[in-house]
């Protein structure tokens, strides 16, 4: 394959990523005018919140049966489009019977999209010869700080949940669909010399759950962390540093941001030092964070701590997919398909996690759990080892592909 057509297929997989990373932010941060829109309970709320992940879970699931026959870019072209209209049903409905279907839907398109976005980024990166999956998930970063000042300004405005969401949607929506049309992903066995990849990704038979293991553990590690910054630093702040309730948005907001500038250089780091040498930083790093983060003694203190965090569990997600997929370089698709539900298992414990430690013990101490659990992650670093061979700092080498 020539460099253009990867080059096209790679602008299209980052433009996919800004755009899931715009789309979540904006249903996540309006949580609460959602709740208010359909008369949600406090009751009912967490069970709708924990039907999203449960349902994206069985989206990935699908997903890796789907591939089976399907190129992974036909589930991208045709998942994010349902996300956004998902999104869209959000905030145009009335009945909670409404709320439910929409959410359904945006949850279900969502494992599909994750898998089979990390799926292309995975293939794409073996194409290239060296690692850029950094860079896809440092464009959902910017997706995600540019979503959620979008619904900051629809808060600020007044503006109802429809009009908020109807900008980025008309914008993205198009602009996906035709990007679409250059997704492009080289075959799984390319890994193995003298392949060309047709279908080498899709033997699940292939798969080891029990060697899949340790990377799942860290999957669900990471976003047990990421979960605690997204659902408790505010709180954290607010209630046990003792900052202003303006102060107290700003965490989110910096971890955010330092999640876009620690992975817009991550691949620099991976192609310098080495995945094992990155997730270990980055797994040290981020238990460093969470230390200070606990044992602050002002806001200001605790800030540092939860900017600690971005910069190290930003590098540890990523990894995890190309680590999977170069485990099972026959089987990737399915490798990362069944490692990506992880994410969702990840992300339902670690939202209830810090809430029942702190109630029965102290939200000091309730920071300590993730904290341990993001440096087991070092038992585990020597998984994301790769062959000397595999990604060089070199040209980008030329990969059989099939364009989806």
């Amino acid at each position: 394959m020539t460099d253009a057509p990867l080059r096209r297929g790679r602008a299209s997989l980052t433009l996919s990523f800004f755009a899931q990373g715009v789309t979540f932010a904006l249903l996540v941060t309006r949580i609460p005018a959602i709740q208010d829109r359909y008369g949600i309970s406090d009751r009912l709320l967490p069970v709708f919140l924990a039907a999203v992940p449960i349902l994206a879970g069985v989206g990935s699931v699908i997903t890796e049966k789907v591939v089976a026959r399907v190129r992974p870019g036909i589930v991208l072209r045709w998942a994010q489009p349902l996300v956004m209209l998902g999104l869209l049903a959000a905030g145009a409905g009335d009945a909670l019977w409404e709320a439910a279907l929409a959410l359904g839907v945006f949850g279900l398109a969502v494992g599909a999209l994750d898998a089979s976005m990390n799926m292309i980024g995975v293939s794409l990166q073996r194409a290239y010869g060296r690692s850029i999956m950094l860079g896809f998930h440092a464009a959902y970063s910017l997706g995600g700080i540019v979503g959620a000042s979008m619904a900051w300004a629809g808060a600020h405005w007044n503006l109802s949940l429809l009009m908020s969401y109807l900008p980025a949607v008309a914008v993205l929506l198009p602009a996906v669909f035709v990007g679409s049309r250059w997704y492009v992903a080289g075959g799984a066995a390319a890994d193995t010399d003298g392949a060309d990849g047709a279908g080498g990704g899709r033997d699940g038979a292939a798969v080891s759950l029990r060697l899949l293991m340790p990377l799942c553990l860290v999957m669900s590690f990471a976003y047990i962390g990421d979960s605690t910054v997204s659902n408790w630093s505010a709180k954290y702040l607010h209630d046990v540093l003792g900052s202003s309730e303006q102060l107290s948005t700003v965490p989110y907001n910096v971890y955010m941001v330092t999640t876009l500038l620690g992975r817009t250089v991550g691949d620099l780091g991976v192609r310098r030092f080495g995945a094992v040498a990155v997730v270990r930083f980055g797994s040290v790093l981020a238990a460093a964070g969470f230390a200070v983060v606990a044992t602050a003694g002002g806001a200001w203190v605790g800030m540092l701590g939860f900017t600690m965090l971005g910069f190290g569990l930003c590098v540890v997600m990523p990894q995890t997919f190309v680590a999977a997929a170069r485990m099972f370089p026959g089987a990737s698709e399915t490798a990362i398909a069944r490692l990506n539900v992880f994410n969702y298992v990840g992300f339902l414990i670690g939202s209830p996690l810090v809430g029942v430690l702190g109630d029965a013990w102290s939200y000091r101490g309730a920071m300590l759990v993730p904290m341990v659990l993001v440096l087991a992650t070092l038992v585990y670093a020597k998984s994301f080892d790769a062959p000397p061979a595999r990604y060089g700092g070199g040209h980008e080498r030329p990969r059989t592909a099939d364009v989806g």
